[in-house]
C-alpha cells in the first residue's frame, strides 16, 4: 500500500492544483486587403469561374484541331458464313480459285484526313472560341469585383458593429453612474421616485440595443468569416481604421472613361459581340463549298482491293482530294446565318444597356460617399456638442438644478450621435469599395 502513496499524493496535488488558465482562443486579426485576398482564394464562385474559364479554353483548343490533319488507325474482325469456292478452268486444266471461301475476314488501316479549305467556317469559329474564351476570363475578374465588393461591406459591417458595441457600452457605463447618483439624490430626498425609475427604464433599453448590437456583430462575424473562408465559429478582429478618407480626386467625366476602359464585365459584353460577328462569319461558309484531301494505308487478310482474293494478308493505299459543294440544304445556311445575327444584335443591345447604366452608377457612388462624408462632419460636430452638453447638465444635475430627465436626454442625444457617426463612416467605406467597382479597381 505503501508503494501507491506518493502516486496518490501526487494525484491528490495535481486535482488541488488550480486549473492552468488556458489562453483564450486569439481572434483572427484582418486588415481589409487582407480579409480581400483571402476571400478570393477560397471563393467557390471563382473556382467556379476558373474552371468555366478552362472550359472555354479547351473549346478553343477543339476549334483549332478541327483545322489539322486527322489520323487514325482501324482495325477489325468479321466472320462470314461459308461459301462456295468460284473458280475457273485455265488452259492447262487447272482450277484457278477466284473467290475462295474464307470466313476469317481481318482488316486494318491507318487513315488521314486534312480540310483544306472550308470556305472560312473552321476559322470563324476557332476565332469565336478565342474571343469567348477571353471573355469567360473577364467574367471571372467581374466576379472577383464583386467579391470585393461583397467582402468589403462585410468586414466594414464588423467593423461597423464593433463601434457600436463600444459606443453602447461606454453609454451604459456612463448611465449606470448617473444610475447611482440618482439614487444618492432619492435617498437624500432631493428627487422623487419616478426619476429613478425612467433612469432605469432608459438603463434597460440601452441594455436591449446592448444585447442586439452584440448579435448584430456575430452575425456580420460569420457573414465575413464564410466568405474568407474561415471556419465558422472563428473570431475576427478588423484592424483597419474605419475612419474618413479623401474624396476622389478625378471628375465624373474621367471616371466614366476609366469605368469604360477598365470594366471586365463591359469587356466580357464587347467580347461577346465580336465572337457574335466571327459565329455570323462561320454560318455564311456553311453555303460554300469545302475542300479536303484524305488518304490511307490498309492490311487485310484477305484485302478487297486485291483481285482475286487470297487468304493472305495484303497491303494496299489509297490517296484522294473530296469536294463538297452544298448545292441546296433546305434553307439551314440561311436559317445558321440569321440565328448569328439575333444574337450579335441581343449582345449589342446589351452593352448599349451596361454603357446607359454605367453612368449612373457612378454618379450614385459618387453622391453615396459625398453625402456619407457629410453625415461624418456633421455627426462629428453633433458628438462635440452633444458632449458638453452631456458634462453640463451632469454638473447641474450633481449641483440639483437640473432633473434626471435633462440627464437622460441629453445622454440619449450623445449615443445617437455617436451611432450615426458610425453609421456615415461605415457608409463612406462601403462607398469606396462601389465606387472602384464601378471604375474597375
Amino acid at each position: 500500500m505503501n508503494r501507491y502513496l506518493p502516486f496518490v499524493m501526487a494525484a491528490t496535488l495535481a486535482a488541488s492544483r488550480p486549473a492552468a488558465a488556458q489562453a483564450p482562443d486569439q481572434p483572427e486579426r484582418l486588415t481589409i486587403d487582407a480579409a480581400i485576398v483571402r476571400g478570393l482564394d477560397a471563393s467557390h464562385r471563382v473556382d467556379e469561374a476558373t474552371a468555366r474559364v478552362d472550359a472555354a479554353a479547351a473549346v478553343t483548343g477543339q476549334r483549332h484541331a478541327a483545322l489539322l490533319p486527322r489520323v487514325s488507325g482501324q482495325a477489325g474482325y468479321t466472320r462470314t458464313n461459308h461459301v462456295e469456292p468460284f473458280g475457273i478452268i485455265t488452259g492447262a486444266n487447272q482450277l484457278r480459285v477466284i473467290y475462295p471461301d474464307i470466313p476469317d475476314n481481318y482488316r486494318t488501316r491507318l487513315d488521314a484526313q486534312w480540310p483544306l479549305y472550308t470556305g472560312g467556317r473552321l476559322e470563324a469559329l476557332e476565332r469565336a472560341a478565342q474571343i469567348d474564351a477571353g471573355a469567360a476570363g473577364h467574367d471571372r475578374s467581374a466576379l472577383q469585383s464583386d467579391l470585393r465588393v461583397e467582402i468589403a461591406r462585410a468586414y466594414w459591417a464588423v467593423a461597423a458593429t464593433v463601434e457600436a458595441v463600444r459606443v453602447l457600452d461606454q453609454s451604459i457605463v456612463q448611465l449606470d453612474a448617473h444610475l447611482r447618483d440618482a439614487r444618492n439624490q432619492l435617498d437624500a430626498g432631493l428627487i422623487p421616485p419616478n426619476d429613478v425609475l425612467t433612469v432605469e427604464a432608459q438603463q434597460a433599453r440601452q441594455q436591449m440595443l446592448r444585447i442586439q448590437a452584440g448579435s448584430d456583430h456575430e452575425v456580420a462575424e460569420a457573414a465575413l468569416a464564410r466568405l474568407c473562408g474561415f471556419p465558422p465559429g472563428t473570431r475576427l478582429e478588423t484592424i483597419s481604421p474605419l475612419e474618413v478618407t479623401s474624396e476622389p480626386s478625378q471628375t465624373f467625366d474621367a471616371l466614366l472613361g476609366v469605368a469604360r476602359d477598365n470594366r471586365a464585365d463591359r469587356r466580357a459584353l464587347s467580347d461577346r459581340v465580336d465572337a457574335a460577328s466571327e459565329r455570323i462569319a462561320a454560318a455564311q461558309g456553311g453555303s460554300r463549298p469545302t475542300v479536303s484531301v484524305g488518304g490511307g494505308f490498309d492490311y487485310a487478310r484477305p484485302n478487297p482491293r486485291i483481285f482475286p482474293r487470297q487468304g493472305e494478308w495484303r497491303e494496299s493505299w489509297d490517296a484522294s482530294v473530296n469536294v463538297d459543294w452544298p448545292l441546296f440544304d433546305g434553307g439551314k445556311a440561311k436559317a445558321d446565318v440569321a440565328e448569328a445575327s439575333a444574337s450579335k444584335r441581343a449582345a449589342e443591345a446589351r452593352l448599349a444597356e451596361f454603357d446607359s447604366q454605367l453612368a449612373l452608377e457612378i454618379r450614385q457612388r459618387l453622391s453615396e460617399g459625398t453625402s456619407s462624408r457629410a453625415a461624418v462632419t456633421a455627426a462629428d460636430g453633433a458628438i462635440r456638442s452633444a458632449t458638453e452638453a452631456r458634462r453640463v447638465v451632469g454638473e447641474r444635475f450633481a449641483a440639483g438644478v437640473a432633473t434626471s430627465t435633462d440627464v437622460l436626454d441629453a445622454q440619449i442625444v450623445l449615443l445617437q450621435a455617436e451611432l450615426e457617426r458610425t453609421r456615415a463612416l461605415t457608409g463612406v467605406r462601403v462607398a469606396e469599395a462601389g465606387l472602384a467597382r464601378a471604375i474597375g479597381q
